[in-house]
């Protein structure tokens, strides 16, 4: 008898997959994972340890205040706008590797596939621009956002994109008739 491979389960894997990559692969070590729901409070847990570390670490102020900015504005996004399962739960993650000469910030979270194709194009388009134009883009959204119904004004990925001064990578897969588990990965020089 085969067993149901479930959203939860595929959602899982995507994260193990991830996760073992960094283990395997990626020359650092994984300073924070969480796999499940983000409530505010261990939002607030997990942004603390993170500085810790990295102070520890002996990061510049400069380098933590990046990777807190994209912290922040990926957990607000998973927490704002990541879709639920059919039990009503937000699946998503978080790993932050350390390496030598950078951070890498991976969220994931489920996405209607209705909504990727917008998701894509944003992210695409950002990755085409030089800091200059994703700056200007960005004041420009400051003054003339339009918030959303969930209460975003379209800054989370134009400020990732700017603190990061990387590209933003990004990857989904079909988990559900109509979800996909969407993560992206943010790289922070430590300069």
């Amino acid at each position: 008898m085969l067993q149901k491979n479930t959203l939860l389960e595929k959602c899982s894997a995507r994260f193990q997959k991830i996760f073992g990559d960094y283990n395997v692969h990626a020359d650092g070590k994984i300073i924070v994972s969480h796999f499940g729901e983000f409530s505010q409070d261990l939002v607030n847990s997990l942004s603390t340890n993170i500085e810790e570390i990295m102070l520890d670490s002996g990061d510049k102020k400069g380098v933590l205040k990046k990777v807190f900015s994209i912290l922040v504005e990926g957990l607000q996004n998973i927490r704002i706008h990541g879709e639920r399962d059919e039990n009503k739960q937000q699946i998503s993650f978080l790993i932050v590797l350390q390496k030598d000469e950078d951070y890498k910030v991976t969220f994931g979270n489920l996405v209607k596939k209705s909504n990727i194709d917008k998701i894509e194009a944003r992210i695409d388009k950002l990755n085409k621009m030089d800091r200059a134009e994703i700056k200007s883009l960005y004041m420009d959204t400051l003054s003339n956002g339009v918030m959303s119904n969930k209460g975003g004004a379209g800054l989370g990925f134009i400020t990732m994109a700017l603190k990061s001064q990387n590209q933003i990578k990004y990857l989904e897969e079909e988990v559900s008739e109509d979800l996909l588990i969407f993560s992206q990965t943010i790289t922070v020089n430590r300069e």
